[in-house]
């Protein structure tokens, strides 16, 4: 059955990619969004990377994804702040994407009595940097975090992100942060706000279920399930909610473009 939905939201690892190859049938998938010409984004949590490096890395794969077509939760956080507080100040624990994403929305970036505090993904913590980030969120500033996600996959094992190193920080500041990122719906809003698009006439693809699925149901998206990623079919039936449909990889979604 042909889908209704004439915008396209999809994850990418663990949808389109997987450890640096390309899933099978992604390709074809991108090329009929194209060919239709359905307006479509690749969705992130990841915030270290800028749209161009990830489309970069896309190409290495073997797929074809315009900068334009990349929403990263960094982007998001930086719409997000933009929204709140025009042409604020923050401190930023995070690389490239995050930082990149604030300047280019006006926000200055500085360690002196900042608006807010900007917890992304990184590579590098530091105690350093984890130390000024408590003291200034102790001093007043605003804690927000790109995504909860506690870990993030590598070749040799998991490694800490950026929800293990909030939650280091409220412990020592009793302060939670604002998570932008999924499975927060704001991320989707603001996705969809991109592409002009609406929520009734939107599909989300993801791989998991507490992040793509609750988020794209909570944003009022319809939601597609593949089995390529972190969620098994057996898995599905312990969660309260269910998927607009499951399919074992986006390859059975290309008929429905």
């Amino acid at each position: 059955m042909r889908s209704t939905s004439q915008c396209w939201l999809t994850d990418m690892d663990g949808v389109l990619v997987h450890e640096d190859r390309a899933l099978p049938g992604a390709a074809e998938f991108l090329a009929r969004l194209i060919e239709k010409a359905r307006p479509f984004l690749v969705l992130t949590n990841n915030s270290i990377y800028t749209p161009r490096d990830l489309a970069a890395r896309l190409a290495r794969t073997g797929l074809s994804v315009p900068e334009q077509a990349i929403w990263t939760s960094a982007l998001a956080t930086a719409t997000f702040l933009d929204d709140q507080l025009p042409g604020g100040s923050a401190y930023v624990i995070g690389e490239a994407g995050l930082t990149t994403a604030l300047h280019e929305v006006g926000y200055t970036l500085t360690d002196v009595d900042p608006d807010f505090v900007v917890l992304g993904e990184t590579r590098t913590y530091s105690f350093e940097a984890i130390t000024r980030a408590v003291r200034l969120i102790g001093n007043g500033a605003r804690f927000i975090a790109t995504n909860p996600d506690v870990t993030g996959p590598s070749a040799e094992g998991p490694l800490p992100a950026t929800g293990s190193v909030a939650a280091m920080i409220t412990k020592a500041t009793g302060r939670e942060p604002y998570f932008v990122g999924k499975p927060n719906p704001m991320m989707f809003r603001s996705a969809l706000n991109r592409i002009e698009a609406h929520s009734e006439s939107t599909t989300m693809i993801g791989d998991r279920m507490d992040t793509d699925v609750v988020a794209g149901i909570e944003a009022g998206l319809d939601t597609i399930l593949v089995l390529t990623g972190s969620t098994r079919e057996a898995d599905v039936e312990r969660y309260p909610f269910r998927p607009g449909r499951v399919l074992p990889s986006i390859a059975e979604v290309i008929d429905l473009v």
